[in-house]
């Protein structure tokens, strides 16, 4: 168990250089000075870009500043917003518990909406119907599911905000939004692993102690199904965090779709790297979440 989560916390630790990296070279590369980034709209003269090119260390190469990055990030030091003039820490910090509020609503959300279909539409016709409105979801883009949701229920019936983060009902429409594909894809798979379930020899045996089908398909049939689905936070994690960016724009909301957005057009160096960063980091919580999930729902890996 150590060296599993040795190993762990070791690719953990490379998925976040290596995002920090790429990154970081994806800034360095794209057009556009530093300098101008900073200086923005104020004034601008050769001795003021002289002392911000001294203050910021613009005139060391690449390679040290990079280094440096590096190693200010591992004491947890992600630098200072060249926009905002704050410490990268609280210009994120400020913004990190709306997207939080939005990411986990739209995951419990679709998960038990998934969870709802799969076990539900197990007729025929029901199955068809399910799996069609399934894969218009998982193939309409988010921002348009969040308009038809507004003109709908915002500005036609007015039962929900507009825009803004002013309570619960603030947060259905978006949390809705990016949970409908997340319960499509899910929905799918979770179907399909029951269907696998209930014709393995573990299922014949209970339906031959004279349990119910719903009590196999419950207490056996979905505790086995949920293995591949498990699977499946990776891509889950992908689509909260790239998701929330563009629903957040969509529904105006707070969070960290607008400090992106604004870091990226200004070229806010400490800024994208550090939501990259912090991208990452989630990914990695979240595929760790999944390897203890198999561990918790198969009994057999437990004993591999």
């Amino acid at each position: 168990m150590i060296r599993a989560i040795a190993r762990r916390a070791g690719s953990g630790l490379a998925v976040l250089w290596a995002a920090a990296t790429a990154a970081y070279l994806a800034l360095l590369a794209a057009p556009g000075d530093t300098v101008d980034s900073i200086i923005g709209d104020g004034a601008d003269s050769p001795q003021i870009r002289a002392q911000i090119i001294a203050e910021w260390n613009l005139d060391r190469p690449a390679v040290v500043q990079y280094l440096d990055y590096l190693w200010r990030a591992a004491q947890g030091d992600l630098g200072r917003s060249y926009l905002l003039q704050r410490p990268v820490r609280d210009v994120i910090g400020d913004q990190l518990a709306p997207t939080l509020r939005l990411a986990v609503a739209a995951a419990v959300f679709g998960v038990a909406l998934a969870l709802i279909l799969a076990v539900v539409t197990r007729g025929r016709w029901a199955r068809r119907a399910s799996s069609t409105a399934e894969l218009v979801l998982v193939s309409t883009p988010p921002f348009l599911i969040g308009m038809v949701l507004l003109s709908v229920f915002s500005f036609r019936f007015g039962m929900f905000p507009v825009s803004g983060d002013r309570g619960w009902a603030a947060l259905v429409l978006p949390a809705v939004t990016l949970g409908l594909p997340i319960a499509g894809v899910l929905a799918q798979v979770l179907r399909d692993g029951l269907d696998r379930a209930l014709d393995e020899p573990f299922a014949v045996t209970a339906r031959a102690r004279g349990l119910t089908e719903r009590s196999v398909l419950i207490r056996h049939g979905l505790r086995h199904s949920l293995l591949p689905a498990v699977t499946l936070l990776g891509w889950l994690s992908g689509v909260l965090i790239g998701g929330s960016v563009i629903i957040e724009q969509v529904f105006g909301r707070p969070g960290l779709g607008q400090v992106t957005l604004q870091a990226v057009s200004s070229s806010d160096m400490p800024v994208v790297l550090a939501v990259v960063v912090l991208a990452a980091a989630f990914f990695v919580v979240i595929n760790t979440a999944a390897d203890l999930a198999y561990l918790l729902i198969d009994p057999r890996l437990r004993r591999s």
